[in-house]
């Protein structure tokens, strides 16, 4: 699949994180990645190898054995990227369910 925007790639990025615990684990990962790269910048500067490390693992694993499917990331890394900040957002100020909600009704897409 080819993608021209990121507005175009957002509704697929979301099917491919259907799963509540999915989307929490990315969460989860691009905080630790935030906060790794913080500590790497003020403290010891080797932790910023850790960043794609702890920040991709995770969310790879939610893919792998929570959401059964193939991370986006192999086929559009920056788009992917992009839509993990903007996902990251949306839940830190509790907008992602409005947005599930949204994309649904236009898309036809069943989030959970």
């Amino acid at each position: 699949m080819s993608f021209k925007s990121m507005e175009e790639f957002w509704p697929f990025y979301l099917k491919q994180h259907s799963k509540p615990a999915t989307r929490r684990w990315h969460f989860a990962s691009t905080l630790t990645s935030i906060l790794c790269l913080i500590y790497a910048v003020w403290f010891k500067w080797w932790f910023v190898f850790l960043v794609p490390l702890l920040g991709y693992g995770m969310a790879w694993y939610s893919h792998f054995y929570v959401e059964g499917n193939k991370p986006a990331t192999f086929g559009h890394p920056v788009w992917s990227l992009l839509c993990d900040y903007k996902m990251f957002g949306l839940m830190l100020t509790g907008q992602m369910d409005r947005e599930i909600k949204r994309l649904g009704k236009r898309h036809g897409m069943q989030l959970n």
